[in-house]
This record gives structure tokens, sequence and C-alpha cells, in this order.
């Protein structure tokens, strides 16, 4: 048993000590996070813009071609891989552009983007119809009662979801080494080559993954149940 550990410790020194190797962890990690925040907030740009568009309907209740748009785009970014998208990104729509980061943001952007607009068009429809109802009754048009009175009772609905599609984002950006990008996924490869030992690497990686998304758990944890108490009063 001492042995075992001597080996693991021979290992762990090996893929993170030596050669300072931890700081390509961290830089990797760095990659990550900033892939997926600013992918998260286009995401959500779009989601939001997106959901408005499939809620449109014409004034004899049909949908209106935005809705149909929205459909269309939703159905396919779904319908396809994420690891697709970001090749045809990188290879064909955006192949004269080498910044790989940008890339990667944009095309995660607009996956996630198909996501987020189905959990905010779920979140409107829970909106009570008849805050839309009192909203017409003062005056308000369509387009500012869905503003000032649907769309902030629609956000407690999809935060919580919204959290967990951030979740899933994150895990997604393990692909951005197709676009010579080295994020945390990456980096652990690189070592495991440069070592010739894959356990540590790979190991270290998935341990560094699983200790920020479980800090986002917590933390979306924690926000649910403040939604909750904020709901009972």
């Amino acid at each position: 048993m001492q042995a075992w550990f001597e080996k693991v410790g021979e290992m762990f020194k090996t893929a993170f000590i030596a050669g300072d190797r931890w700081k390509l962890y961290i830089s990797g990690l760095g990659v990550t996070l900033k892939i997926a925040f600013f992918a998260a907030i286009l995401g959500l740009l779009i989601g939001t813009v997106l959901a408005l568009m499939k809620l449109s309907t014409t004034r004899k209740g049909k949908k209106a071609i935005w809705a149909r748009i929205a459909n269309a785009y939703i159905d396919v970014i779904r319908g396809t891989p994420s690891v697709l998208q970001l090749l045809i990104m990188w290879f064909i729509i955006m192949a004269n552009c080498k910044n790989g980061m940008l890339v990667a943001i944009l095309s995660f952007g607009i996956n996630s983007g198909a996501y987020v607009a189905e959990i905010v068009r779920a979140g409107i429809l829970a909106v009570d119809k008849g805050q839309t109802e009192a909203g017409r009754s003062l005056g308000l048009s369509k387009a500012q009662t869905m503003i000032y009175i649907v769309i902030p009772q629609a956000v407690k609905n999809v935060l919580p979801p919204i959290g967990n599609e951030f979740i899933v984002l994150l895990k997604e950006t393990a692909i951005v080494g197709y676009v010579s990008l080295t994020d945390l996924t990456r980096a652990a490869n690189q070592i495991s080559s440069r070592t010739y030992e894959a356990f540590m690497p790979l190991i270290g990686a998935a341990v560094i993954y699983f200790v920020i998304i479980k800090i986002l758990t917590i933390l979306l944890d924690r926000l649910e149940r403040r939604l909750r108490r904020s709901d009972n009063r």
C-alpha cells in the first residue's frame, strides 16, 4: 500500500509540479471559463429574442413568420452536434478568422441560444394569463405588457434552468481543442503526451471540472431556495 501511495505521489509531481505544469491547467481553466461565460451571455440574448419570436402570432392567432424562423433555427441547432457546429464555424463560416476564442464563443453562444429559447419560452408561458390581461386593461400595449409585467415574473421561473444550461455549456467547451485552443481538457492531453502517463493528467482535469461544477451547483441550489422562499411570502 505504501508503494502505491508513493507511486501516486510521483505521478502527481510529474503531472502537476514538475516544470510548473500546474500553470498549464490554470491557463486552460481560464480559457474554459472565459468561453463558457461569454457564450452564456450571447446564448441568453439570442435565446430571449428567439423565445419572443416563437411566441409571436398574427391578429388571427396564427404563428407569425418570426415564429416559423425561430422554430427553424431551434430545430437545426438542436438537431446537429455541437462539435460539427464548431467545425463549420471554424472551417467554413469564419474560415478567414484565426481567432479561435471568438469562433468558439460565437459557436457555443449560437448553440446555447436554441436551448435557452425553450427555457425562456416555458418561463413566459408559466406566468398566469391574468397578468397579461391586467396589463392590457391598464392601457399597456402588448409589447409593454410583455416587457414590464410578464418578463420580470418569468425571470424567477427561468433562472434555475438557465444556471443548469451554463453548467452544460461549461462541459461542452471541452471540444474547443478542435479550433486550436488550449482549454482544460487539451491542457491535460498535452501534459499526458509529454509525460507518457494518462492517468493523473486526465483524472486531475476531471477533478477540476467536478469542483467547479459542484460549486456552481451549490450556488444554484441556494438561488432556488431563495426564490422559493420569496414565492411563499
